[in-house]
């Protein structure tokens, strides 16, 4: 290959990214928008999406900054869409997810029960990047949120756990590290590998019978790493990676979460599979 053509294809890729992360929301099916919206109370499930959203932000996020482009985008697709803020630490604002994740998981628990007694609906479905995809799971094993859950969607879920590229595999040998994470950021320590959280919630298998569960990834992720090991095994499970859809989709492990319409097209589809429709690079842009 000429040397141009190998600078060539990384810049198209890039401006493709660019593309992604700029296409205005307001694009996406304007007609289709509901009268009321993200963390709307008032907001009623219509016939066609019979059951709210719930986003469930990453650590280190919240309600809001985690969720500017994905609430929009599916309140523009009609449904009602709600977010909430857990794993707080005294004294820490803005950044959450960062306490014991069984304690954040029954935060989760209880605002599923406000939003299904405000919404009048049965169940919801639930969405989260990172911990808020991985985290769930615990709320629907042992909490028994599975008889208040349609499906879980998981953009980037660390569900066995965060290596970040390898750096936990170096705790051990700087004697006194994991015990000054676990007592200072205990919902960092609940996500390595291995760890007591990690341990229960996986024994016995990754589901719970009665939830559909979507996993999507990029193979680009640079925390919940390796990437593979992102994705749940179960018999009703859905998983997906991006570069599968499009080659071009360079997104990493906060993109994934942020601004990626290809991935959110795949939340859509998994949200609605009835009417699901192919995910591609042309997505960015539906």
């Amino acid at each position: 290959m000429l040397p141009w053509k190998r600078v060539l294809r990384p810049l198209t890729a890039l401006l493709f990214a660019v593309a992604v992360a700029t296409v205005p929301a307001a694009t996406a099916h304007a007609s289709s928008a509901p009268s009321t919206g993200w963390n709307d109370y008032s907001c009623r499930p219509s016939a066609a999406h019979p059951r709210p959203v719930i986003l469930v932000h990453g650590t280190l996020g919240n309600s809001v900054d985690n969720w500017l482009s994905l609430a929009p985008y599916l309140e523009d697709r009609g449904y009602c869409v709600f977010s909430l803020d857990y794993g707080q630490l005294s004294g820490v604002p803005v950044f959450y997810g960062l306490g014991p994740i069984d304690k954040s998981a029954e935060q989760l628990s209880a605002y599923v029960d406000k939003v299904l007694s405000a919404t009048g609906a049965a169940k919801a479905d639930l969405v989260g990047h990172s911990q808020g995809g991985m985290m769930p799971r615990y709320y629907l094993k042992f909490l028994g949120g599975a008889a208040k859950v349609n499906a879980l969607v998981g953009l980037a879920p660390d569900n066995h756990g965060a290596t970040i590229s390898g750096l936990t595999n170096l705790l051990p040998y700087f004697p006194g590290a994991s015990d000054l994470i676990k007592a200072t950021t205990p919902g960092l320590a609940d996500q390595i590998p291995g760890s007591a959280f990690l341990t229960k919630l996986n024994a016995g298998g990754d589901t719970v019978p009665g939830v559909h569960y979507t996993v999507i990834s990029t193979k680009y992720d640079e925390v919940a790493t390796p990437w593979q090991s992102q994705f749940l095994t179960g018999s009703d499970v859905h998983n997906v990676l991006l570069q599968d859809l499009c080659s071009l989709d360079l997104s990493e492990h906060v993109a994934i979460g942020l601004f990626d319409r290809i991935a959110f097209h795949e939340v859509a589809n998994a949200l609605d599979p009835a009417h699901a429709t192919a995910t591609s690079c042309a997505s960015a842009f539906s």
